[in-house]
């Protein structure tokens, strides 16, 4: 197993000495924790690292824990799994009841909040507050810009449209998220829970519908139900070909190869005329677009983006003939958008009105227009 954590190193003479874990692959780091925190099993951050330790040599998870919470045994190895991951890939091992309360929360920002507070007071670790929710809040530590953070369950392949954009999901247990759940929305929950108790899963499957609708799904991850907010994400700075111009559905399979099955961070700057949340993406830190332009699966999309080393990763991908430009001439996704536009446009004069002149075509054309756009306006999402 590679000894990824250890335990119980120090001096038995020295009472302020605890157990503790670190990643080998880190430097030497040896915290101390204060007298108090010392206690009996299940409690304090002492305690946690025991029980991942535990928990990656013998695959078990505390016996206790199971009077906290209500999730199954198997989900709560899953937990273990996912908190052990981001111990391992912390810089620095929590010292403090906060950080381990953090580190925590993060690593299981997916699980019900009532199971994840009993994980908390299973090792009498505090709850971690909300952020403030102003929208001017934004962390100083982001890129310029930045208005604020999503971080998402897996993305599902089937939610990932073309290479440049795909529908992604935040779980309610995120703190951000947490504060804006529209009190409807928690109470179709609830009642579709019940429905589902008492077997009645019409009304069950109608609540899910409204949930939807809502803009809210609830998906299983890791064995649980869990509710989480859609988010439909357009990749900011490229722009890939459409599914039906040649190259689109190999872009959209390597966007697929990054993302598909992974959580992603999406830095959100803004939101397009379609509704769209436009951000840059990354996944297991790896910025997304700057692969998808390196290895020529994208265009750089310069009328909205003019980051220097966005068009210098174009220009190598160009000078490789990689992705899309191994074709001598490809269409840029914006000229065909256009040219299906022009060709929608004109076709909406009928062809018995073709020999007409412009004079006599122009109140024809404007009649027919307008209903064409009314009816694109019925037909949108």
């Amino acid at each position: 197993m590679g000894n990824i954590l250890k335990c119980f190193k120090g001096d038995d003479e020295k009472e302020d000495q605890y157990p503790y874990y670190r990643p080998t692959s880190r430097p030497q780091y040896q915290p101390h924790y204060p007298q108090q925190q010392q206690e009996a099993h299940g409690h304090g951050v002492a305690a946690l690292a025991h029980d991942l330790l535990n928990f990656e040599t013998l695959s078990m998870v505390p016996e206790g824990l199971r009077q906290h919470v209500t999730a199954s045994k198997k989900a709560q190895n899953k937990w273990y799994q996912n908190m052990l991951e981001a111990y391992k890939n912390a810089r620095t091992p929590p010292r403090t009841p906060a950080e381990a309360a953090q580190l925590i929360a993060t690593a299981l920002n997916w699980i019900q909040r009532a199971d994840l507070e009993g994980i908390l007071e299973f090792y009498k670790l505090p709850i971690p507050s909300l952020p403030a929710t102003s929208s001017s809040h934004r962390p100083s530590s982001l890129p310029e810009g930045v208005q604020f953070v999503l971080n998402t369950l897996p993305v599902n392949n089937q939610n990932i449209g073309d290479g440049d954009g795909f529908t992604a999901y935040v779980a309610t247990t995120d703190p951000r998220e947490s504060a804006i759940v529209p009190i409807e929305v928690h109470e179709m929950v609830i009642a579709r829970t019940e429905a589902r108790n008492r077997r009645d899963y019409q009304s069950a499957d109608a609540l899910q519908s409204r949930i939807i609708e809502a803009g809210y799904k609830i998906l299983v991850c890791s064995d649980e139900e869990v509710l989480a907010r859609k988010y439909r994400i357009r990749m900011r700075g490229i722009d890939a070909p459409e599914l039906k111009m040649p190259y689109g559905k190999e872009s959209r399979n390597a966007l697929v190869k990054l993302i598909g099955g992974k959580r992603t961070t999406i830095h959100v700057y803004c939101r397009d005329q379609f509704e769209r949340y436009v951000g840059d993406i990354y996944c297991n830190n790896v910025f997304i677009q700057e692969k998808m332009l390196k290895n020529g699966h994208a265009w750089h999309f310069t009328t909205y983006d003019k980051r220097p080393e966005f068009a210098k990763w174009e220009r190598e991908a160009r000078a490789a003939n990689l992705g899309l430009f191994a074709s001598l001439n490809p269409e840029k996704p914006w000229d065909w958008r256009r040219e299906r536009r022009n060709g929608e446009v004109q076709s909406v004069i009928p062809d018995e009105y073709a020999d007409m002149n412009c004079e006599e075509q122009a109140p024809i054309y404007c009649s027919t227009l307008l209903c064409y756009l009314l009816l694109l306006d019925s037909m949108s999402p």
